[in-house]
């Protein structure tokens, strides 16, 4: 029997696969999407086509049955999906970034508080990636003592050929810190159990793109707390001899062992991905994370029913974005090498 019923307004972005997958692996129905783009719809449907494509978003909104609706619509847009969701009564989650200003981030406070309705952002790089999931357990479990220091490096490949032409476009991307530095941003307040972080430093820059002068192709942002401090590099510089889309890394240093997570591939070592390295006083362990049950979908349906707060705290979900949309301002104001 279905939990209930939920829809999805814009796909622009692979990562609605994951979404969809997560609220249908909670044991949710996929009822209806919008697109207006007759190519990418065609794709979708032939993935998901349990769910009915519908012409005209408000049949999404005034849907008394959907009770969440996923969006991984072009970044600019995403903040006034879900203001739109959330006044209608429906709960809402966004792809990372799920807004690209900090204008937008204090409106869709206002209207959460407002609507108490659920505004949340899916960060793929914890709560969609197995690796991420075991070390944040492992973390809370208190493995490797209190955590002192993350670093997190986000390289993409840049597939420049294949990308739409809003990628490229500061007001519709956000820029790379926003963008793909969010993933980062959020596992540090995650892992060190913090509230809020200070910004001791932050830079963008575009190195070897000059084509596409909007473009960030490279950023990076020093993170602290009172306890902690954490690095982040986020770059499109992933070399085309490798295997897959980016060597993601995680680097996780507690008082009492260390945590490294290869989440992508074993650059020339075991086959897969989802890789963790654990090291304290008792030795050196392996974990193969292949199998570990990503929990976020089931948590987060439990959270639609139960108007509760187990997935991700309200709090936690904005402030990962305030801390993150503060870094590319500060960054942007020091950047002469392009568009800010």
């Amino acid at each position: 029997m279905s939990l209930f019923s939920f829809a999805a307004i814009g796909i622009n972005h692979d990562h609605i696969q994951g979404q969809v997958k997560a609220m249908l692996g909670a044991g949710c129905t996929f009822k209806s999407f919008y697109c207006p783009d007759d190519v990418m719809e065609q794709a979708f449907s032939e993935k998901f086509p349990m769910a009915t494509r519908v012409a005209d978003k408000r049949s999404i909104l005034e849907d008394k049955e959907i009770k969440l609706v996923l969006s991984s619509a072009i970044p600019g847009d995403r903040a006034q999906i879900g203001l739109e969701v959330m006044r209608h009564g429906k709960d809402f989650m966004s792809d990372k970034p799920g807004l690209i200003s900090l204008s937008e981030l204090e409106e869709v406070r206002r209207v959460q508080a407002e609507t108490k309705q659920i505004f949340t952002i899916l960060f793929s790089e914890h709560y969609d990636q197995r690796s991420t999931v075991k070390a944040c357990e492992l973390v809370k479990a208190g493995a490797i003592g209190e955590v002192i220091h993350t670093a997190g490096l986000g390289p993409h490949r840049i597939r420049k050929d294949q990308r739409p032409d809003w990628f490229f476009k500061r007001a519709r991307y956000g820029g790379i810190l926003t963008d793909i530095g969010s993933h980062q941003a959020e596992q540090f307040l995650y892992l060190t159990g913090a509230q809020d972080a200070k910004i001791l430093s932050a830079t963008v820059a575009n190195r070897s793109h000059p084509d596409k002068p909007e473009l960030q192709d490279f950023g990076d942002m020093l993170l602290a707390t009172d306890r902690a401090t954490g690095y982040v590099r986020v770059d499109w510089y992933t070399p085309d001899g490798l295997s897959t889309w980016g060597d993601g890394r995680m680097f996780i240093t507690g008082t009492e062992g260390t945590i490294e997570l290869r989440k992508y591939i074993d650059v020339a070592g075991r086959e897969g991905k989802d890789h963790l390295f654990l090291v304290d006083r008792k030795g050196m362990q392996y974990f193969d994370c292949t199998h570990v049950e990503k929990p976020f979908g089931k948590e987060l349906a439990f959270d639609v029913l139960n108007r509760t707060q187990t997935h991700m705290s309200q709090a936690h979900c904005f402030k990962a974005m305030e801390i993150v949309l503060k870094a590319q301002a500060m960054a942007e104001a020091q950047w002469n090498g392009g568009a800010a």
